[in-house]
């Protein structure tokens, strides 16, 4: 089961906060969109994604982030407990 959050700010700080988000592990997907509804870039998550792999992306979402003033992140969380069972 994952869960959902979503976080507005604003473009200069979108890279640090996707940065940020990816770097606690427990992060599925990530979606940015801008403040009209419009999907701007979808990045899903699998375990293993490091920061190689990352670098176009980053690349893509900075230059987004001097084009955009403010935006929503999406975020799909794995949930890491299983509150069943346990005593």
């Amino acid at each position: 089961m994952a869960t959902k959050e979503s976080f507005s700010i604003n473009g200069e700080a979108l890279l640090k906060k996707v940065k940020d988000l990816i770097a606690e592990g427990n992060v599925r997907r990530i979606t940015i969109i801008d403040k009209h509804g419009k999907e701007l870039i979808h990045i899903p998550l699998t375990i293993g994604v490091v920061g190689a792999v990352l670098l176009p992306v980053f690349a893509a979402i900075g230059a987004m982030a001097a084009l955009i003033g403010e935006c929503t992140i999406a975020v799909e969380r794995e949930e890491t407990g299983n509150d069943e069972g346990e005593v």
